[in-house]
């Protein structure tokens, strides 16, 4: 089932969402003025989400033909062209992938990141809160990364390829990660369905999953790809471990530490697979996209560092991390008892 089409943020996503729910593919005619949109912000990365997920699972009611839109598909050239120069400003360079993955990997004693605060201060509704953010992402979990197996030769694609078995369940539905996710936000007296929350999350929230979706569907941009899903596999076991903690702590539902407890498992094989055979295999045989695969590492690691902050800031001076909608996360939320 499709999702239905979100709240405009802006004028950019007004006019994209205006031609998406108002008339068939080719009829958006004036292309809406860029110059002044934030990389960053809400408008123009709610328009970029909007975008992309034509190609996923669209929207109810749109027609399918957007999908391929010429008119449409030069405004988001525009619009990644926008975010990826911010991005690169906002990064540094280099192309030793080893370093920059063993990097991510070290936490030191006294590091920050939502995952630590929920373990020491975090409450349920605060977790929740969380489980709303991941959302996003979690329930199509994999499914960007797989735009990049076509686009790889050799060990790399196999390697590849074994992790994303791995994500999508080893053939068994009941295990893809995506549905864990689903049990998860059940579980936890929350809406489930897909993108049910992309009108509450934040700008930086939709540009972690946009980043992924950018990589994935240009080639040229392959390399960045890999290094983001090596730099995701590498960091998830050890938050993972934390949420494991603080939903015990919590004594949250078992489908919610289930999900977290198969992420601290899995993703610590996939992080050495990732590491040694996809990003390893890729540069033996095209050694001058390093440079590409060292941006997709720490250009994902910034911006999952700033979604963390707004989390930990908004938490710490008693506001909610989620953008107001006038409605509760859910209508029996208060019924859940925790």
């Amino acid at each position: 089932m499709s999702p239905s089409l979100p709240t405009p943020r802006g004028p950019i996503s007004c006019a994209l969402l205006s031609a998406l729910s108002t008339g068939p593919a080719g009829s958006l005619t004036k292309e809406p003025e860029l110059r002044h949109a934030d990389p960053l912000g809400g408008d123009l990365q709610l328009s970029l989400a909007i975008c992309y997920e034509l190609h996923y699972r669209g929207f109810d009611g749109v027609d399918a033909e957007w999908e391929w839109d010429p008119a449409l598909l030069a405004v988001r050239g525009r619009m990644e062209r926008r975010f990826l120069t911010r991005l690169r400003a906002d990064v540094d360079g280099g192309t030793d992938s080893t370093a920059s993955l063993r990097t991510v990997s070290e936490e030191p004693p006294d590091g920050s990141g939502a995952s630590r605060y929920l373990l020491e201060h975090g409450t349920w509704e605060q977790m929740r809160e969380y489980f709303v953010h991941r959302s996003i992402y979690q329930l199509k979990e994999a499914d960007p990364h797989a735009w990049v197996i076509p686009r790889l030769q050799g060990r790399a694609k196999c390697a590849l390829v074994a992790v994303e078995f791995d994500e999508f369940g080893g053939g068994i539905p009941e295990r893809m990660h995506s549905l864990l996710f689903e049990d998860l936000m059940r579980a936890a007296d929350l809406d489930w369905r897909y993108l049910a929350y992309l009108d509450q999350v934040p700008p930086l929230t939709l540009a972690t999953v946009n980043l992924m979706s950018l990589f994935g569907l240009h080639r040229g941009l392959r390399g960045a790809l890999v290094g983001l899903f090596a730099a995701a596999e590498t960091t998830t076991p050890p938050s993972a471990r934390r949420l494991v903690q603080t939903l015990e702590r919590l004594h949250a539902p078992p489908e919610c530490i289930r999900f977290y407890a198969e992420h601290v498992e899995a993703d610590a094989v996939h992080e050495q697979v990732l590491r040694l055979d996809v990003v390893g295999g890729l540069l033996d045989l095209e050694p001058d996209l390093a440079g590409d695969v060292v941006f997709g590492i720490r250009s994902s690691e910034l911006l999952e560092a700033r979604v963390s902050e707004r989390m930990i800031d908004s938490w710490s001076h008693g506001r909610t991390s989620l953008l107001p909608t006038g409605r509760p996360l859910v209508e029996d939320a208060a019924a859940s008892g925790r």
